[in-house]
């Protein structure tokens, strides 16, 4: 089915320049599957709530205009609520692809739906949504989430004796959480905890969301510090969070990364940075140029092509000596 548009663009660009160059200048003003050969994205991003973010959206544009699509962006500013009226306004408009980050994992069955009878296919990048029904999307392009907080964890029970920084024989963690019901806050989480059952003296003693914000987590920061004794680690569901965090840990008159250990996800420039100073003790990598992967994947799913279910991408994680190498040629 998917097939069969690409065929119908390509005919019509076709009959257009054979018309001539005035055809041509009206291609501007046709709907989203107009008559110019390109390839309509629509594209529903959660926000711009945080580094990677950013780095997450310049990639899927700059991406599309190299691949020559034409995008059509949507920032739902962190709401579920905006992110549906975008893809309902991409239906609408007849887009031959949706493709979306999800800000939370569900909720969506109904639009998912819509888009379906439409006849639009749609991928989940970043994010995957809760469903039964695995036939709304076509395919899922992103993280593992749950093996970004084990690696958080196994670093911790690698280095437990390190981290238990006032001696007493625990290590208590604070977690600084992702925004509820988003599917990185809820993976990482478990796969943290998961990881460092390995070591019965490891305990989350506080958990708690900052909602992937600089100053969510270092509001969230200041009120572990003022209510939770003998804090030695914080694992932040990213670098934003955790950033945030030091600056709370600063104010209070510690050192971040020696009087309380720092663990975070996502390795964008900020957070290298402070790593390579030893603010931040470890950096678990979630890679946000996923642009170039999602206009390959869009192609093949709109040429009938069979893609995989899910496609994960390749990461890996830092050290403090490791991000002092790679910093300067960090992309993001």
């Amino acid at each position: 089915m998917w097939r069969k548009i690409v065929v119908k663009k390509t005919l019509t660009a076709a009959s257009a320049l054979l018309v001539g160059v005035t055809a041509l200048a009206g291609c501007g003003d046709s709907d989203a599957s107009g008559g110019d050969g390109k390839i309509v994205m629509g594209f529903a991003q959660v926000g711009a709530e945080s580094g990677w973010r950013t780095a997450n959206t310049e990639s899927i544009k700059q991406s599309a205009e190299d691949a020559g699509f034409e995008l059509k962006f949507s920032d739902a500013q962190g709401k579920q609520e905006n992110q549906i009226k975008a893809i309902r306004s991409f239906i609408q408009q007849k887009v031959d692809v949706i493709a979306f980050s999800p800000v939370v994992e569900t909720g969506w069955d109904a639009v998912l739906q819509e888009a379906k009878r439409a006849g639009i296919p749609v991928i989940l990048t970043d994010r995957a949504v809760d469903s039964e029904d695995t036939s709304l999307y076509e395919t899922f392009l992103g993280s593992d989430f749950v093996l970004e907080g084990e690696k958080a964890g196994e670093w911790l029970v690698e280095n437990a004796a390190e981290s238990d920084v006032d001696g007493d024989g625990d290590i208590n963690v604070v977690q600084l959480e992702g925004t509820t019901g988003a599917a990185p806050a809820i993976d990482r989480a478990e796969g943290f905890a998961s990881a460092i059952e390995a070591d019965p003296s490891i305990e989350v003693t506080a958990s708690q969301t900052g909602d992937f914000t600089r100053d969510g987590g270092k509001q969230v920061m200041e009120s572990f510090l003022n209510s939770e004794d003998g804090i030695d680690v914080v694992f932040a569901h990213n670098d934003d969070m955790g950033l945030g965090a030091i600056e709370a840990i600063e104010a209070a008159g510690l050192e971040p990364g020696v009087d309380v250990k720092i663990i975070t996800v996502d390795a964008v420039r900020d957070g290298m940075a402070a790593l390579a100073e030893g603010k931040i003790n470890f950096i678990v990598e979630c890679n946000p140029l996923l642009g170039d992967q999602l206009m390959d994947l869009a192609e093949q799913v709109l040429d009938g092509e069979e893609v995989p279910e899910r496609v994960v991408t390749e990461e890996t994680t830092f050290t403090q000596e490791q991000a002092a190498e790679v910093l300067p040629d960090r992309k993001y």
